[in-house]
């Protein structure tokens, strides 16, 4: 369970800020939807799951006009995102007033985001510093049969026990987040597929429905080899015409050759930056990250 935080500072003015109830989760992602974020059909249920305290609504004499997620993901480590003050309402102040609201939310944890480039220097004032690049590709869908390395088996991940899956996401992941994964491997529409070697657990990809196309995420794998299976297997999936994106860390080079190589295209980036030192978590085997608003 997230532990508990700073409690939220009190009104000012006209202004309050409050953790979001399951239905506003929904007017944030319209709003992501709105900014061409593309948010996934089904993201509502799984981002509540991870932290139902980790959403933050500013309210303007009872308006919402800000957005933004403070998800903890135990007493260590926090991700920033799905920040957002609707055009009509920028400008204001009010997006700087719940970016506060969100930091003190989180407290000493060691926090993460994925910003625009643009914005980068605005969030080292807030004590953020660059790890990475995350590159955003897309491409599409195959017909195609996935090649499958020898003494590897393709399999559903709900077939599998939850805390096998949740101990291989730890090689990839800086926190447990077991309740955010029992959501995010049953994507309606989509797919979740893991690799076994020996009844051991080499890698695992999701394909999650999304306003527009689709996107894959988290891609991790242990080999080259693996990956190129689980990316196939789930473009499969996907279907010939259906647009897909994958978000890739820019220092795995086997990543960006296995996008490359698929014929995808660079579309967006955004910066990985974090408050602590950055995590000790597989970047050389993580073909794609789980979702620019949850880590």
């Amino acid at each position: 369970m997230p532990s508990t935080s700073t409690p939220l500072p009190p009104a000012d003015g006209d202004f309050t800020v409050r953790v979001m109830q399951r239905a506003d989760l929904d007017l944030a992602l319209d709003w992501a939807a709105a900014e061409g974020w593309n948010p996934g059909l089904a993201d509502g249920a799984a981002f509540h799951a991870a932290d139902p305290g980790g959403f933050l609504l500013g309210l303007l004499g009872g308006e919402p006009v800000a957005v933004i997620s403070a998800v903890r993901y135990g007493p260590s480590f926090g991700f920033l995102g799905l920040y957002i003050t609707p055009p009509g309402r920028r400008g204001q102040g009010h997006g700087w007033r719940l970016w506060q609201a969100a930091i003190a939310h989180l407290g000493a944890r060691n926090i993460g985001l994925d910003g625009v480039l643009a914005q980068q220097d605005n969030y080292r004032k807030s004590g953020f510093r660059l790890a990475h690049r995350n590159v955003r590709y897309q491409g599409t869908g195959s017909d195609a049969a996935a090649a499958v390395p020898a003494g590897v088996r393709l399999a559903e991940l709900s077939a599998l026990p939850l805390a096998q899956l949740a101990e291989y996401d730890r090689r990839f992941f800086p926190a447990p987040r077991e309740a955010f994964l029992r959501q995010w491997i049953a994507p309606p529409g989509g797919a979740a597929l893991g690799l076994l070697r020996d009844g051991d657990l080499c890698g695992y990809g999701v394909l999650r429905r999304c306003r527009s196309g689709g996107k894959i995420g988290p891609l991790f794998a242990d080999t080259p080899e693996d990956a190129a299976a689980l990316f196939g297997a789930l473009r499969q999936r996907a279907g010939s015409g259906c647009t897909l994106f994958l978000d890739v860390p820019e220092p795995n080079a086997d990543a960006l050759a296995l996008v490359r190589e698929a014929g995808w295209l660079m579309v967006f980036e955004t910066a990985r930056m974090y408050t602590g030192a950055a995590p000790e978590i597989g970047l050389a085997r993580t073909y794609g990250i789980t979702s620019f608003e949850l880590g």
